[in-house]
């Protein structure tokens, strides 16, 4: 397969498309960043203008999105290396769970910040694939595609991943008899 135009592939169906992948882009983002939105909203930008001066390069027929995500995953790196990584809250951006029952608002708020924060120590390269299989439900290949990573890296640090929020969140495991079952992906 050969790569489009420039003008041809950063077309209006192209750029459409680049459109419809925000979300997604913006949720990546956000888990790299650890959660701050500001930080996400910057790196999204930042990977959709090198998407859209680059449409040339992308190959017609593969997946959008694993090219999407890695350009966020480049853009990150490049943003790491740029500057000291600031020790910041994770949890400051984020946005607060809204609910009709206040108890169960506040035990899933609680919940869900812990997940939060447990995923915002976790190491960028674990936090990476974390998101990009559990969160966006890309395939092991895929996900080792946007990360230009072998299938195995991908395996290997989904598993510290996993090994790892486990243990910050209680030390539940996966089959362990009287524990909590954390299924991720």
């Amino acid at each position: 397969m050969s790569t489009g135009e420039a003008g041809d592939a950063a077309g209006p169906a192209f750029r459409q498309q680049v459109v419809a992948m925000l979300p997604r882009l913006r949720r990546f983002a956000r888990g790299l960043t650890g959660g701050s939105a500001a930080d996400a909203d910057d790196l999204v930008q930042i990977a959709v203008m090198r998407a859209i001066e680059r449409a040339g390069q992308w190959v017609v027929g593969t997946r959008l999105d694993s090219w999407l995500f890695r350009i966020v995953h480049n853009a990150w790196i490049d943003e790491v290396r740029s500057r000291k990584v600031r020790e910041a809250d994770p949890d400051a951006d984020f946005d607060r769970m809204v609910g009709d029952h206040g108890e169960p608002r506040v035990e899933a708020s609680l919940t869900l910040e812990a997940v939060r924060k447990a995923t915002a120590k976790l190491p960028e390269e674990q936090r990476a694939v974390l998101m990009l299989v559990c969160v966006e439900g890309l395939s092991y290949r895929d996900a080792a595609d946007s990360l230009g990573v072998p299938i195995g890296t991908v395996m290997s640090r989904l598993a510290r991943a996993r090994a790892a929020l486990a243990a910050r969140l209680g030390g539940a495991r996966p089959g362990a008899a009287g524990g909590n079952v954390i299924k991720l992906g």
